[in-house]
């Protein structure tokens, strides 16, 4: 769907300080390069400042250190200026979504199966071949997309949004204002079996999964239920696609996940935490708040002081990679005995 609105529109409901016609109009957000005349761009990362001298955009949102080149520009046009240029376009593109984006008509689609028992609010969206089962609620103004399957006893906070191919297990919860995208299995078994005479027996996962007020969960990502307890995403996590979240995991709130970590089972995991793509967290292990882990980073150990963690080590026999990894550990200090030894010899 293709809209319009006036700088004056942008400025009314976001704010900030405009230099040029309030009554121009836009239909796109864009970069700086490639931008036209009806494209209203941003600068929020100054690798990207070149860009701002030959953009066509017809406006820009810049910082206050930028506002004055970005008003003398050769292609001429409007200026936003506000103290954080990345925030202020997440909020555009929010206005935006909600002007073109259509909105799920209030109801039970007539191929999906609402048990008598389920509570769906009047204002809630159940899509085609949706299942909601008997004990579920659906808060008002919650969207459930075609061919989800939300089990027995769950819940579904008010204006939560799962997309088409949800599920949803019995007994788990989700907040409210969550977002969740199409794949997503949350309160599958966690992986929980005991040896005995070479096979595996199998240990039922009791619990359930836990989630908070304004999550968002990625496509094909899975999280577990708990084994006793509940599995645990407290409120304002954000997670990326195809994720595995173990059973029994606690993550505090406002940690975000990158695409394609593991978290193994009741490792816990602080707020305001970030996690980089394809790092892996092992079992039963502590992240304190504030802990930033980078790229495929395997965290072997916890980690209780706030900071940034980086590690990747060559695979290698486990014998002889855990003799390696010790005195890896120790090379710095090596490194200052070898040179006060050297300068002994001079």
């Amino acid at each position: 769907m293709t809209i319009e609105v006036t700088l004056a529109d942008i400025v009314a409901r976001l704010g900030g300080e405009v230099s040029g016609d309030t009554a121009m109009r836009f239909n796109r957000i864009g970069p700086l390069a490639g931008a036209t005349a009806s494209t209203v761009s941003f600068l929020s990362n100054p690798r990207y400042r070149a860009q701002l001298a030959d953009t066509r955009a017809g406006c820009v949102i810049v910082a206050p250190s930028e506002a004055d080149e970005a008003r003398g520009r050769p292609g001429g046009g409007a200026v936003i200026v506000t103290p954080d240029p990345y925030l202020y376009f997440a909020r555009l593109t929010q206005m935006w979504a909600a002007l073109s984006r259509p909105r799920d008509a209030a109801g039970v689609h007539p191929t999906a199966v609402v048990d008598a028992a389920a509570q769906v609010h009047p204002t809630a969206t159940v899509g085609a071949l949706a299942v909601v089962a008997a004990g579920a609620v659906v808060g008002e103004g919650a969207v459930i997309g075609a061919q989800s399957h939300i089990g027995r006893d769950a819940r579904i906070g008010a204006h939560t949004r799962l997309a088409p191919r949800v599920v949803v297990g019995d007994g788990c919860s989700l907040g409210e204002r969550c977002i969740v995208h199409s794949g997503v299995v949350i309160g599958a078994d966690g992986f929980g079996f005991a040896p005995t005479e070479g096979r595996w027996e199998k240990i039922e996962q009791l619990g359930a999964v836990r989630i908070g007020n304004d999550v968002e969960i990625g496509a094909n990502t899975c999280i577990d239920r708990g084994a006793l307890d509940d599995t645990v995403l407290e409120d304002g996590v954000k997670l990326d696609n195809l994720i595995q979240i173990g059973h029994n995991v606690h993550i505090g709130r406002h940690t975000a996940m990158a695409g394609c970590v593991g978290v193994a089972g009741s490792a816990r995991i602080g707020a305001h935490c970030t996690i980089g793509g394809a790092a892996n967290i092992l079992g039963h292990l502590q992240l304190v708040d504030g802990v930033h882990v980078s790229v495929a980073t395997v965290v072997t150990r916890s980690i209780l002081k706030p900071g940034h963690y980086s590690g990747v080590f060559p695979f290698d026999d486990n014998a002889a990679w855990e003799k390696n990894a010790a005195t890896l550990r120790h090379l710095h200090q090596l490194r200052d005995r070898v040179r006060a030894l050297e300068k002994k010899l001079v």
